[in-house]
């Protein structure tokens, strides 16, 4: 797979403001951890390679185990591994980046809600946001994963 086109050049303006929004989530108040989890979620139902690459590495340096990154996809079943504050981003996560389908039905707001308060939820769903735009971007212009790149020039 080869990058399209280099659209952090093309639209650097554009690119700089989502990182502005990167910015505002990484100083929210929400743990890093949790967030880089809900990105993960996020891009694995999105299918977006280079942000499952880029995220699992980010989790692997945080000291999250292999064990727990991979049971992400299947986390209502993996019991005690997640924290209920991460359960409960992760289901905000999946009713969120799917909202064509589910239109974020009340009961799921109340859930998170219950957990996050009304500021943390508003966060986390920004994130979830921002992680959805940065998929659609990768996958439409084919960013290649760091990992590819690593393994083409080894």
């Amino acid at each position: 797979m080869s990058q399209r086109a280099a659209y952090d050049t093309f639209a650097a303006a554009g690119m700089k403001t989502l990182g502005g929004v990167y910015m505002y989530v990484s100083h929210c108040g929400l743990e890093k951890t949790l967030v880089d989890l809900v990105y993960l979620r996020s891009s694995q139902i999105n299918g977006c390679a280079y942000c499952i690459d880029s995220h699992s590495h980010d989790l692997l340096k945080e000291g999250v185990s292999i064990e727990k990154l991979v049971l992400v996809p299947a986390w209502r079943e993996a019991g005690p591994i997640f924290s209920e504050r991460e359960r409960a981003a992760l289901a905000w996560a999946e009713v969120v980046t799917n909202v064509a389908t589910t239109h974020v039905p009340d009961e799921d707001y109340a859930a998170a809600v219950a957990v996050f308060g009304e500021k943390g939820l508003a966060d986390l769903t920004i994130a979830i946001g921002l992680i959805n735009t940065y998929n659609r971007v990768a996958i439409s212009f084919r960013k290649t994963p760091e990992s590819v790149k690593a393994l083409a020039s080894a």
